[in-house]
């Protein structure tokens, strides 16, 4: 094994607990919102103000990112953001009332929008050094750190541990994996296309037209997965009358289910392609997200929460990947930086919108949204497979 071959070995494990850490912590924090609200006395339409001002928050995060990874690195930026969120999620345990919660939610956000952005451009540098189509895999660790969290929550609210206690062990959990594996992360020196966009100048040349459409496919899927991370728990325990404890498996089940998607992701699409992998997911899509409308009982809306899972979570790392082939080497880190905005257009639209249909009728209602999404996205699907302005991934290579 070469000393590249080990390198990229230690950036692609450091960079999948990038994706994990964030998915657990995440996960932590939106299963807690039920209890959030109970012990701040927070209105139903409070919860969705503070939903979608997290994710408005998250995109200047990664604004803020493409400019700190054009500057520095990547691999910087990154850890900036993971101690970000170690220190504020997990501080949102310890706020003493509802307005320093929402103080400790908002500068987490912005660590929320950092870490998105540099753990995509990290394994967009790696997937273009390896050669091939890998980035299903980091976003399948993302499905391991949110599983783990959210079972995480169910088991602390099983054994009625104070979420206080709960969220500040979530905190510590993630700060100490940042010390272990941050060093690992891939440096400028070892990335030819972050070394490209140190001194990158040059006009942002991404056809237009071709990253609005993988832009809005991607506000599409993000509005569709922050709708069921975030209304599933609420949807399940307030709507069909579960205990906190099942409503959390909700998350968990659409979790493990993208965990299984993801693992499958890289072979799904060296072996048919983009546009037909999306196509099918949203396909899977639709049918998931119609049984959790139609349900009458927990076990039912699980189930089609788990369904959405084995569809739509694989069309993330597809669109990062397109994103990144279409974009000139100098400005891959750039590009991969403003496509992740859309994804916090998703999550104000599942955040938000499907929460506002909430308060004025039911989550049953609202989740009529994220099925009509998945079904856009079939329609979508072609521009998943952008002309290429590089060829640094060949998408399928064994």
């Amino acid at each position: 094994m070469t000393d590249n071959t080990r390198t990229l070995t230690r950036a692609r494990i450091a960079t999948s607990v990038a994706f994990g850490l964030q998915g657990f912590l995440l996960a932590a924090i939106l299963t807690q919102l039920p209890q959030y609200k109970d012990l701040f006395e927070l209105s139903e339409t409070l919860v969705v103000v503070a939903v979608v001002t997290v994710s408005v928050i998250a995109g200047l995060g990664s604004v803020l990112a493409e400019i700190l990874a054009v500057r520095t690195s990547s691999k910087m930026t990154l850890r900036t953001g993971l101690a970000v969120i170690a220190v504020f999620g997990g501080a949102t345990g310890i706020a003493p009332n509802a307005a320093m919660f929402f103080v400790f939610l908002a500068i987490y956000g912005i660590g929320l929008g950092m870490v998105d952005a540099a753990a995509n451009m990290q394994a967009v540098s790696i997937q273009h050094a390896k050669g091939r189509f890998i980035l299903s895999s980091f976003h399948a660790s993302w499905s391991v750190g949110a599983i783990v969290g959210a079972l995480f929550i169910s088991a602390t609210a099983s054994l009625d541990i104070s979420i206080r206690i709960t969220q500040v062990i979530a905190g510590v959990v993630v700060g100490l994996m940042l010390l272990a594996f941050g060093p690992q992360l891939l440096d400028r020196s070892e990335s030819p296309v972050a070394d490209a966009n140190i001194t990158s100048t040059a006009k942002f040349t991404v056809p237009t037209r071709a990253f609005v459409l993988l832009g809005v496919a991607m506000a599409l899927f993000y509005a569709v997965d922050f709708s069921v991370g975030n209304w599933s728990t609420l949807y399940v325990k307030d709507e069909l009358l579960a205990d906190a404890g099942t409503a959390a498996l909700s998350v968990a089940a659409y979790q493990i289910a993208a965990l299984v998607a993801r693992l499958t992701g890289d072979y799904w699409v060296g072996k048919f392609g983009e546009t037909t992998v999306v196509r099918i997911g949203s396909l899977i899509g639709v049918v998931g997200m119609t049984i959790v409308v139609l349900a009458q009982s927990p076990a039912v809306a699980i189930a089609g929460f788990l369904i959405v899972g084995l569809g739509v979570p694989v069309i993330a790392p597809i669109c990062f990947s397109a994103a990144g082939r279409m974009a000139p080497p100098d400005q891959v880190d750039a590009v991969i930086a403003r496509i992740n905005l859309f994804n916090y257009v998703g999550t104000v639209v599942g955040g938000g919108i499907v929460g506002a249909v909430a308060a004025f009728s039911d989550l049953r209602i609202g989740f009529l949204i994220p099925l009509a999404f998945c079904a856009i996205l079939i329609v979508l699907a072609p521009a998943f497979a952008p002309k290429r302005a590089t060829t640094p991934v060949a998408e399928n290579a064994a």
